[in-house]
């Protein structure tokens, strides 16, 4: 197992903001994550929250935009933001544009050239990193995952294929359904190829559908966010949902957009929805 490097260290509510650089032996490549570890970690183990980010950012935007850490320190919650995507690697076309490549690994394991020796995101958030950090850092292997947008994509697929390992999940804005929206079709094809049969696996109105998992989602979407019809459609998670009755908590917010500011104003909400379950017995 690679060891850990910190390279940023910042005290918040008692407890810290580090970061941390590795050798990813599954993405073949120097990947950084964050951890926003609470002041209870200093003497004891804590549960974590992981935190999928969104098209474009890396492991710095939901730690310095969502004003987590004041709930976290009061909950004794961990939180660790991996990155969205490789790093480093100048692969062809890979900087074209902000929804493939680059700050787009969309959580899978990519399998068409040349993005299959290191878009292995999916393996990356749900093996490599949680290993190295329960072998380095004060955590107690208990978990919960939570995301926005393409995050919200990934904590959705991720639990739902999991239904077992996380002990609670939400979602900001998810995209839902990616095997039939814009952002997906793009992803999905360039990573996985054109065979549209091997996509499921990553859409979560796809895996609902199979009826393998049946832990409850918790969903914030915002009215006035401007990728909620052509590339969120919350419309076929709620109808999925319904036709299966597969628990779900849907909170719909007039005014509220696709940012950051949607995100901070109901980020509490969620830590506190992910604590209940993450200190149940």
């Amino acid at each position: 197992m690679s060891q850990i490097t910190e390279i940023a260290a910042n005290k918040s509510f008692g407890g810290w903001h580090k970061r941390f650089k590795h050798y990813s032996s599954t993405l073949s490549c120097e990947m950084i994550f964050a951890v926003y570890l609470p002041p209870q970690a200093e003497t004891q183990k804590v549960p974590v929250l992981w935190w999928l980010s969104g098209l474009t950012c890396t492991d710095e935007n939901f730690m310095q935009k969502a004003g987590a850490q004041r709930i976290a320190a009061e909950l004794g919650i961990a939180i660790i933001c991996p990155d969205t995507s490789p790093r480093g690697l100048d692969l062809p076309g890979e900087h074209d544009s902000y929804d493939f490549g680059s700050g787009a690994g969309f959580y899978v394991n990519a399998t068409q050239a040349p993005w299959k020796t290191n878009y292995q995101m999916y393996d990356y958030v749900t093996q490599e990193l949680p290993a190295l950090v329960m072998a380095n850092l004060p955590l107690k292997g208990r978990e919960s995952i939570s995301g926005h947008s393409m995050g919200g994509h990934g904590a959705l697929v991720l639990a739902l294929r999991q239904p077992d390992r996380y002990a609670s999940v939400s979602a900001f804005a998810p995209i839902t359904n990616p095997c039939n929206c814009p952002w997906g079709e793009k992803a999905f094809s360039g990573y996985l190829g054109t065979q549209r049969g091997t996509w499921a696996q990553y859409d979560a109105c796809k895996l609902i559908s199979t009826r393998q998992s049946r832990q409850e989602l918790f969903v914030d979407q915002g009215e006035a966010d401007s990728f909620i019809a052509e590339q969120l459609k919350p419309e076929q998670l709620l109808a999925v949902c319904k036709e299966v009755g597969h628990p779900l908590i849907y909170r719909s917010h007039a005014g509220y957009d696709h940012s950051y500011f949607f995100i901070a104003s109901f980020i509490e909400e969620h830590l506190r929805y992910h604590a209940t379950h993450l200190f149940s017995s």
